[in-house]
């Protein structure tokens, strides 16, 4: 509870802490001291609070909602078997008393036993006048579980008891989603329309729904509802934005784009559709523009220095690209996006022990696709690195153990390595996987192709000319 200069609530609150300054003991009726305590809860005020709980019970030592508090900083605090004491005696005398089964839920849930928190939420239920607070709680608590149907379900009973708890809609959709219903999602928001109309947020994701189905007219129909029911909802305008870029209708969605910029702060999102957008009309200062726009309103935004780099590979201005990846790389260089582009501009510049560097890293950052082990093996190759090129094929073939390409380079770097045995191991492996990769051995190993054993070997397989 907020408490303003005006409230009489904010009297007690001063009152209060002038009592803490100055070691006075003043008297306060209980009702001030759960005012005061949910004052400095709700601030995250944890030791004022703990203060206040402690001189409220030493005053008002029967008050069963001062003890709740009590029970509530335990919690907080992991001290779970005191506060779990603390309730039992509170059941005993007040067995009817809802926040008594919350609380106890909540102690549940923190030892993860998440169906008996349920429990005690049912128990909550018997005895609640807020059951939306309660199905929301229990429907958290179906989402520990990954019980995703149950908790969809506990939400709409939440939203049943409070139309306007727009947290329990998202939760229900976030369980539609999970679960792939988006055609039943569509169904739900049209019945929960049909009993509020001008609701903004249910438009605005049943637009999401035929988004993702790829239906860009009813898309574009329901956002145009959210923004009719409330024209200042940024989110619509966003989202209409991107369904105007899929129907190609690039120059009305600038201009939704721009209208969240006039209403809120700008965005780095807005900025780098506004520029995607002009980029497909043609426009590419103007791109160029918007890129700069998004990366500086927020320099951690990873598809925004992606856009700009982009944009210079595409105009092959590979020097401009690699200015800004290595801008991008400083600012986060754990991205293995940034990593992938850097090698494989470098490698454009044919600077290529940067780009083996590049390469390198994208696959110590967890990039494992057969391209990148490929792309690092030729350059080590050129390079003349060929054991180096060897232990990278070997790793790669823990990913991709069936891939002729790796086999083949295997084998012509064991045969530059002069280790014969495993050479033709690895040639026999890429003809039974696919013969007609041998042209592999005849592009990046002429030498080793032009030897009679390795036509023989071959021919085998597929009839050379």
């Amino acid at each position: 509870m907020q408490l303003s200069h005006n409230d009489e609530n904010n009297f007690s609150l001063t009152r209060f802490e002038s009592m803490l300054k100055t070691n006075d003991v003043l008297f306060f009726d209980s009702n001030e001291f759960e005012n005061i305590i949910n004052y400095y809860l709700e601030n995250g005020k944890i030791a004022l609070a703990k203060k206040a709980i402690k001189l409220g019970l030493a005053q008002h030592p029967s008050s069963t909602n001062l003890k709740l508090f009590k029970v509530e900083i335990l919690v907080f605090e992991d001290k779970l078997d005191l506060a779990d004491g603390l309730l039992n005696e509170l059941q005993d005398l007040e067995s009817s008393n809802e926040e008594i089964y919350i609380q106890k839920a909540q102690i549940f849930s923190k030892r993860d036993e998440h169906l008996k928190a349920i429990q005690m939420l049912e128990m909550a239920l018997e005895n609640t006048l807020d059951e939306a607070e309660v199905y929301s709680l229990i429907g958290m608590e179906y989402l520990f579980l990954e019980d995703f149907e149950n908790a969809k379900y506990s939400f709409m009973q939440c939203l049943e008891a409070d139309e306007e708890d727009y947290s329990a809609l998202y939760n229900i959709m976030y369980c539609f989603d999970f679960l792939d219903q988006k055609e039943d999602a569509i169904d739900y928001l049209n019945m929960y329309l049909d009993k509020n109309p001008y609701c903004e947020v249910a438009w605005h994701q049943v637009g999401k729904q035929y988004f993702d189905l790829k239906d860009y007219q009813k898309a574009l129909s329901a956002f145009d509802f959210a923004i009719i029911s409330d024209d200042n909802f940024i989110g619509a305008y966003l989202e209409k934005g991107k369904v105007l870029e899929k129907l190609g209708r690039y120059n009305e969605a600038i201009e939704n784009y721009k209208i969240t910029l006039e209403l809120d702060d700008p965005t780095s999102f807005a900025y780098l559709r506004i520029g995607k957008s002009f980029e497909k009309l043609g426009l590419d200062e103007l791109a160029l523009k918007h890129y700069k726009q998004c990366v500086h309103e927020d320099p951690l935004l990873d598809k925004g220095w992606i856009a700009i780099t982009d944009f210079h590979i595409r105009t092959k201005n590979f020097q401009k690209a690699l200015y800004y990846i290595n801008k991008a790389i400083s600012i986060d260089e754990e991205n293995v996006l940034y990593w992938k582009r850097y090698a494989k501009i470098n490698n454009r510049l044919k600077f290529y022990e940067e780009a083996e560097i590049g390469y390198k890293k994208s696959l110590e950052l967890g990039n494992y696709e057969l391209e990148t082990w490929i792309k690092r093996c030729d350059i080590l190759t050129d390079l003349g690195e060929f054991e180096i090129a060897v232990n990278n094929l070997n790793q790669a073939l823990e990913f991709h153990p069936d891939s002729a390409e790796l086999e083949f380079r295997l084998a012509g770097l064991y045969f530059n390595l002069n280790e014969g045995d495993k050479a033709y191991y690895h040639l026999n492996n890429g003809l039974k996987i696919d013969a007609e990769y041998y042209i592999i051995i005849e592009e990046l190993f002429p030498q080793i192709f032009q030897r009679k054993s390795v036509k023989e070997i071959i021919n085998s397989f597929i009839n050379l000319s």
